[in-house]
């Protein structure tokens, strides 16, 4: 099965990141180096996909309409005054029961797949800060341990501490429904697909679920300095935690982080169909151009210079001078996505090499 990875590099100071996508997951620190400098340990976790994000059409357009205007009043703003982030209020064997709010297909019907953006009450319960994840144990019980439940499956959050509801109430994943199809045949076998995404993607409003954490700290976003560069590299569902980084730059009425710093977002997919939140991140191009950016990697529309696919380390290495002179400024960059993306990108980062010189 495909794993996911996330990992966030901070070149001024030791960072790490930690998207639990599954419990299962290994982790494992990486050094990034280009010539003699090089980019603190990142500390990688590598989990499988299965849990990837959903998003809702009414509550995005309503958000997307809503920023455009101006930014958002959030509640309650306690949900600010806390030292440290919560880390595991609910624990597997104590798990929180939320409700399904709303599941909403977000890819169009050419995109390979289904992904769902859904979102969970929790009533204010569960409370947890932006770059962490939720753990979800789906009903019924584990094949390997007759009698025992289902193993959590961690899913990075898509949503600001305060949700697409602004209330601090809700919870927002994006989930892509992991769909086996026999090699042979070609037809799905439904007893090999993914238990926890297909029961996100097919619950409905009003449903229980049973949730654990909030887990993760390592891709916290940093707030220390509002005027910060973040770069944010995501492959599909990978999205999910920048989706929050980005909704509380440039969406919510923060009082206490007024960000003025630039946010660069590189988010590589299969075709236009597949853009995830694409309507929201466009929204803030238009009214924060100086501030955000966005660029997108359709590998199956767009062709790199060599003339084969556009992966999003070719879309990285388009810009390759822009980006090693921010990471020289101290921007913090950050990685999530299958895990397959990431010795392209090492690579492509790599052979960039020789520019650290020429930077002035």
């Amino acid at each position: 099965m495909a794993t996911a990875v996330a990992s966030q590099v901070a070149v001024s100071a030791p960072a790490g990141s930690d998207r639990g996508v599954r419990s299962s997951g290994i982790q494992g620190s990486n050094n990034i180096s280009f010539s003699n400098k090089s980019w603190v340990g990142a500390t990688l976790a590598w989990e499988s996909k299965a849990a990837r994000p959903r998003h809702v059409n009414k509550v995005l357009c309503m958000s997307v309409q809503q920023a455009s205007k101006s930014k958002v009043a959030v509640k309650p703003l306690d949900l600010e005054s806390a030292k440290e982030p919560p880390l595991n209020t609910y624990k597997p064997k104590e798990p929180y029961t939320a409700t399904i709010v709303s599941v909403e297909r977000i890819v169009g019907p050419k995109a390979p797949g289904e992904t769902c953006h859904i979102v969970i009450d929790h009533g204010g319960n569960v409370p947890y800060w932006e770059g962490q994840s939720y753990g979800i144990i789906p009903p019924g019980e584990n094949p390997k341990k007759p009698g025992a439940p289902h193993n959590v499956r961690l899913y990075s959050i898509a949503s600001t501490r305060y949700g697409d509801s602004f209330d601090g109430r809700t919870t927002s994943l994006c989930v892509r429904r992991a769909v086996y199809y026999d090699p042979e045949t070609g037809k799905e076998d439904p007893s090999k697909n993914g238990v926890c995404s297909n029961f996100l993607c097919n619950s409905k409003p009003g449903d229980k679920v049973k949730v654990t954490g909030p887990s993760g700290k390592i891709m916290l976003l940093p707030e220390e300095d509002p005027n910060a560069t973040h770069i944010m590299i995501a492959t599909g569902t990978g999205v999910a935690p920048f989706r929050g980084y980005l909704r509380r730059m440039f969406m919510e009425d923060v009082p206490k982080y007024r960000f003025g710093g630039l946010a660069w977002l590189f988010l590589g997919v299969a075709n236009t169909d597949s853009l995830l939140y694409d309507e929201e991140f466009t929204s803030y191009l238009k009214q924060y151009s100086d501030n955000f950016r966005y660029d997108k990697a359709l590998s199956r529309e767009q062709k790199n210079k060599s003339g084969g696919k556009m992966y999003v380390q070719d879309k990285i290495e388009e810009y390759s001078d822009e980006i090693f002179k921010l990471l020289d400024g101290g921007a913090h960059i950050y990685f999530c996505g299958l895990k397959g993306m990431m010795p392209g990108i090492q690579d492509t980062l790599k052979k960039l090499e020789p520019l650290l010189s020429t930077i002035p």
